[in-house]
């Protein structure tokens, strides 16, 4: 299996080629008017060299006994004709873009949401190693390069090498062997050298890529953390940070364009050679009379139609190279398989008694060091259960391996008597709430963000959680009410009024279960006891899984789960956990001054 961070190659590159066909195929029509419009142009295109050759031949006709009248209508029909083909070559790939723009931006359009779904089916742990600058940038650039191949490959690639076709057999019929001969190699030669020189500059784009991708992550990564700079007086250790990213990207640049540079140099000489041997010999046939001028315009005319579009070739080859250096990253991302997923037999979660059994359960991020061991214990239907123990002992991972974030490595986890591995994840997610210890908000007003937690409702809904979460007076209070935005993560907000807004959410999505993950764990004694009391209101009648730190906000729990090392060591409530002088009494001591 490939992860994001393998080096791409040449075979997977092309591979990711194949990918694009079903995007094109899901608009036959367009597609067929668009390469109809892109036949008719190139013949339009390989016509006008002939219209020119005739009005050279005709205005420099010396003999000739026609009428004067005559004389001059003949150059003005060709001069007409010549306009008329021409702007019929040009409204033809007018026409042709624009009914393909259609089906590029719609492929863009479903890449980038595939990407976007695929991203968010993935494991809790890839989302947690991730460089999000970096990922960010990599789609952006991979969702523009398939806009470049799809609109490249088809209308560049092969007109380009079909109007070769067309101009070697014409000068072969037409003008000889050696005519043929010097395109054709020159041809060869061109595409041959274009090919060798840009798989060697490849290299440096994706170099460039990697540093662009780097300083991205580091400047986003810096300004989401900037309290944190700000605290530590960091800003100059940051942009000396960020500048050494900026110049490993300035130094693949440089040497990305002086590579370019080789590149451009041997192309143009390739093709001054070529039309110099060919002017020769064409003015030679001129000066022996078996050519006339008309014939050495239209060789030079179609030497300098040949060679722009393929040196435009060169350019689109090294494009598309370019593109792919840039989707590849996407598409392996894309090659990433899912780590949770849902059984093909996979039924939704119906909970008539919300109850929660963990049997057995065995779980580690790394195999060398387990988690949970043999974890088992049962919240029957309304209760309220609380799991507390010292930090590293477990309690947050299962909330994980609850919500499925995480498939455990031995045992199971029941609700209401399902294996959560044999219902959907969906359904799993839709019936659980859950207040984190850190709630982080999107940027967007306070009203949206409560609204999360069921985007389906109305304001009256949200209206109705606000004020069960005794959040009413808050909202009125700010400026801009309940259209006041949150910043960044919500920073524009305490950590008890970002609390209130996850007790809201969970208040308006009204799951079968509740689960509290240290919710109070980081806010003072007053905001903690007004918390406590909001979470105790919508705590009542609901089955509650309670992971806690503070010993004091779980006392009223109806059983106390003590964990130490990912061992269940000790159950019972507060009294008798105390009377036992365990485990939990010795928390109990360490927290209080006295019993």
């Amino acid at each position: 299996m490939r992860n994001v961070t393998d080096q791409p190659n040449a075979e997977f590159s092309w591979r990711s080629l194949t990918a694009l066909v079903p995007y094109l195929l899901e608009h036959k029509v367009r597609v067929f008017l668009a390469l109809s419009c892109l036949v008719l142009a190139k013949v339009a295109s390989v016509g006008l060299p002939f219209v020119l050759k005739n009005l050279v031949d005709t205005l420099n006709a010396k003999d000739s006994v026609e009428p004067a009248l005559a004389i001059l209508a003949v150059p003005v029909a060709l001069v007409v004709a010549y306009g008329a083909i021409r702007f019929l070559n040009v409204i033809l790939g007018e026409v042709r873009d624009t009914l393909f723009g259609r089906v590029t931006e719609r492929a863009m359009r479903k890449v980038g949401l595939k990407v976007f779904n695929h991203l968010h089916k993935l494991e809790l742990d890839f989302h947690l190693n991730r460089q999000t600058g970096g990922l960010s940038r990599d789609m952006e650039r991979g969702i523009s390069g398939i806009s470049f191949l799809m609109r490249f490959m088809v209308f560049n690639i092969v007109p380009i090498l079909l109007e070769i076709l067309f101009v070697v057999g014409i000068f072969f019929t037409k003008y000889g062997w050696d005519f043929a001969v010097i395109t054709l190699s020159a041809i060869v030669l061109y595409i041959g050298f274009t090919a060798y020189a840009t798989e060697w500059r490849t290299r440096y784009i994706r170099a460039a890529n990697e540093a662009d991708s780097q300083s991205n992550t580091r400047a986003i990564d810096s300004l989401l953390n900037y309290e944190t700079v700000k605290y530590f007086n960091n800003e100059k250790y940051e942009a000396n940070r960020y500048d050494e990213d900026l110049e490993k990207w300035e130094s693949a640049r440089r040497s990305n364009r002086l590579t370019l540079f080789g590149l451009n140099s041997g192309q143009a000489l390739i093709v001054a050679t070529a039309m110099t041997c060919m002017l020769m010999l064409a003015a030679q046939g001129v000066v022996d009379k078996s050519m006339t001028i008309g014939d050495f315009v239209l060789i030079n005319a179609f030497m300098m139609q040949l060679f722009m579009p393929l040196n435009f070739l060169g350019f689109v080859y090294r494009e598309i190279k370019g593109s792919l250096a840039n989707i590849e990253k996407m598409f392996l991302l894309l090659e990433r398989k899912e780590q949770i997923t849902d059984n093909q037999d996979a039924t939704d979660l119906t909970i008539k008694q919300p109850s929660i059994e963990f049997r057995n359960v065995d779980f580690a991020y790394n195999k060398e060091r387990p988690i949970l061991q043999d974890v088992s214990f049962t919240i029957h239907p309304k209760q309220k259960v609380a799991v507390v123990g010292s930090s590293g002992a477990g309690k947050s991972t299962l909330v994980k391996v609850l919500f499925r974030f995480y498939d455990v490595n031995n045992g199971q986890v029941f609700i209401d008597g399902q294996d959560t591995k044999t219902v959907t994840q969906t359904s799993l997610r839709e019936n659980i709430g859950i207040v984190p210890q850190d709630t982080v908000l999107f940027n967007d007003t306070i009203f949206e963000n409560i609204r999360y937690g069921k985007p389906t409702a109305t304001d009256d809904e949200v209206w109705k959680a606000i004020k069960m979460a005794h959040l009413n007076d808050f909202v009125n209070s700010l400026p801009d009410g309940k259209d006041s935005k949150v910043g960044e993560r919500g920073l524009k907000l305490s950590g008890g009024e970002k609390q209130r807004v996850a007790i809201a959410r969970v208040l308006l999505k009204a799951p079968s279960i509740l689960v509290f993950d240290e919710a109070t764990s980081s806010l003072d004694s007053g905001s903690e006891q007004a918390i406590l009391k909001s979470l105790r209101e919508i705590a009542e009648g609901h089955t509650s899984l309670v992971i806690a730190h503070r010993l004091s906000t779980i006392v009223d729990a109806d059983q106390i789960v003590v964990m130490e090392q990912g061992r269940v060591v000790e159950v019972g409530n507060h009294k008798t956990l105390l009377e036992a002088e365990g485990r939990y009494y010795h928390l109990w001591k360490m927290q209080n001054d006295k019993l």
